[in-house]
């Protein structure tokens, strides 16, 4: 049963306000169209995105949107009814993306491919139909592992940030969830017994780099457990000048002039400037 006072539900709704707050994520007028898989993750997001919406100062509305990829075996009728009881609207979409990844990806690993393709339908259904914005289900765990993923495979030091505009400008994806740890959210979907659909497409594969990610925070957590709050602070808390990106920073024409280059960091080690007793998600744990 959705127990919106369980202080688990609580907790995960002020941190989702806290993200909207700081980056207008949603606002006056609004039609949010909440990205559905029938996980945890996005199950939890539309419920308590109604709950807020019922308690916001100003009018937006929301729906429910769910990608039937034609997946052996899927059935949404369960999950259906699970939203219809919250009194949300459920639309479903059908897309044969399933046969497509099939046919087209040989190396086993579906994800990419698979995630391209949903993505498409989604921005647009989401303009045929009017919607001012996409919510989709990303918590704080898939934002730090996101960082690594792309510093370790790609070379890049890139995220998924709250707020988001498409490639093609047509979109505005927004994560509601950012601020929240997925040990929390795994927690609520157990005490509210929700109806899980698991993709058998990405489940079945092993030893996914994004796994390996998970595992690897997982561990880390053991010996820094505030790593997951100061892997968010990193994310808003850039200094150009200790990183190598000329586009940024011009090392090239840097020269000793005389003025004040103060940043707090002691520039031997790379350590230091702001402690984490002043970041401004301390109050997340």
């Amino acid at each position: 049963m959705v127990d919106l006072e369980h202080p688990l539900a609580i907790k995960i709704r002020k941190q989702t306000v806290q993200a909207i707050a700081t980056y207008k994520l949603i606002e006056e007028g609004d039609r949010l169209m909440v990205c559905v898989s029938g996980g945890k993750d996005s199950s939890i997001l539309l419920v308590l995105l109604n709950e807020i919406r019922r308690r916001a100062p100003y009018d937006y509305e929301l729906e429910a949107v769910m990608l039937d990829q034609k997946q052996p075996g899927f059935d949404a009728s369960v999950f259906s009814q699970w939203v219809a009881d919250q009194g949300i609207k459920l639309t479903i979409v059908e897309r044969d993306t399933y046969s497509i990844v099939k046919e087209k990806v040989t190396s086993g690993v579906y994800c990419s491919m698979c995630s391209r393709l949903r993505r498409g339908i989604l921005y647009d259904h989401a303009v045929e139909h009017g919607f001012t914005k996409l919510a989709l289900g990303h918590h704080r765990d898939d934002l730090a592992e996101t960082l690594l993923l792309n510093m370790f495979y790609t070379g890049k030091i890139s995220a998924m940030p709250p707020k988001l505009k498409s490639d093609d400008g047509r979109n505005i994806l927004v994560r509601p969830l950012s601020f929240v740890a997925e040990k929390d959210i795994l927690a609520l979907a157990q005490a509210w017994d929700i109806p899980i659909m698991p993709c058998n497409l990405c489940g079945s594969q092993e030893g996914l780099k994004r796994k390996r990610m998970k595992k690897l925070l997982h561990d880390l957590e053991k010996e820094i457990p505030h790593i997951g709050v100061s892997l968010l602070t990193a994310m808003s808390n850039i200094k150009p000048s200790q990183l190598m990106d000329e586009k940024l920073w011009n090392l090239t024409d840097l020269k000793a002039d005389g003025l004040s280059a103060a940043s707090g960091i002691d520039h031997f080690t790379g350590t230091g400037g702001d402690s984490l007793k002043s970041s401004p998600f301390l109050s997340l744990l």
